[in-house]
């Protein structure tokens, strides 16, 4: 319990995987990995940056004085800063070259996008699980025999697992939406300040061949195999719209499934697990209310609703 407001998308729903992926450990130690990565790359490519730097950069990637940061950014103002000084610290010999040539959108994107990946990643994996459950449904249950309907009134027979499998359908295109984003999301890569790489052009002495070989070393390094082909500051965010685009396709088929089944649950033709010890409602014991698919169809409708920021950004 705390006397501070929480969120309960992180108390209530969220997974132990996504919630440590957007936790302030990864968020810092990612900063972290794309210092350690840009002087890695720099090195490989001539500028005078010593193996000890590197080595001590790596030997503090998840040694981070939190508290020291905090004072940092109060005396600084600035996030980025504060936490190039707290690294700065833990490395002494490395200070110098901690985000040689970068600018803070080199940090905070690239770090974004690194864990929007790993996000996509989890919910591929989740989305598969959900196929492999629905896709056994329906092969249990594809000869017993259902009332149909049409605007939801009695019509033809089915059966019931020919109506899971419309649900199996949406989840199966909704996946291939999830492969081809993380096949395509492009890294922000090393692209200066206003995405021109004039600090890493002046660094390589207006070698730009060795410049686009640093974009593509990082981006390597940090896990990804193409970067954006233009940025501003920022990558584009056109990328979280189709990110949100793709999240809000999961969310409406599982709102489509969730919404069916609290219509059948009155009908008492498919019925939620019900614990021997749940309670279905404080003053009518005898209620069995569909809780786990209200929670769906009202998560859905959030994740739904995400789309119309992107758009406006």
């Amino acid at each position: 319990m705390s006397d501070k407001y929480n969120h309960p998308l992180t108390t209530r729903y969220s997974s132990d995987e996504m919630s440590k992926i957007w936790s302030d450990i990864t968020k810092f130690s990612t900063w972290r990995a794309l210092w350690i990565a840009l002087a890695t790359a720099e090195k490989e490519l001539g500028l005078p940056i010593e193996q000890k730097q590197i080595d001590q950069m790596k030997a503090k990637q998840f040694d981070i004085d939190f508290e020291y940061a905090k004072e940092q950014e109060k005396k600084l103002r600035h996030d980025v800063m504060s936490h190039i000084h707290t690294f700065g610290k833990a490395c002494p010999d490395a200070a110098p070259i901690i985000h040689l040539g970068a600018t803070s959108c080199f940090i905070t994107d690239n770090t974004e996008l690194t864990q929007i990946k790993k996000s996509l990643l989890e919910v591929q994996k989740k989305l598969v699980r959900v196929i492999d459950v629905l896709k056994n449904m329906v092969l249990k249950y594809k000869d017993m025999p259902t009332l149909g309907f049409t605007h939801y009134q009695p019509a033809q027979l089915t059966t019931v697992g020919k109506r899971a499998s419309l649900w199996l359908q949406d989840f199966v295109f909704d996946l291939h939406q999830v492969d081809k984003l993380i096949e395509e999301l492009p890294f922000r890569g090393v692209k200066g300040t206003t995405g021109t790489q004039a600090s890493y052009l002046a660094l390589f002495n207006n070698d730009s061949k060795k410049v686009k070989e640093l974009d593509a070393k990082v981006a390597a390094l940090m896990g990804f195999s193409k970067t954006i082909g233009v940025s501003g500051q920022t990558y584009t965010r056109k990328i979280d719209f189709m990110v949100c685009s793709v999240l809000s396709g999961i969310a409406q088929s599982a709102n489509k499934m969730a919404n069916d089944i609290r219509l059948l649950m009155n009908l008492r033709e498919v019925e939620e697990p019900f614990g021997k010890n749940q309670v279905g409602s404080s003053a009518m014991a005898y209620k069995r209310n569909p809780m786990r698919s209200e929670r769906v169809c009202s998560l859905a409708r959030y994740v739904i609703s995400l789309t119309a920021n992107a758009a406006h950004t």
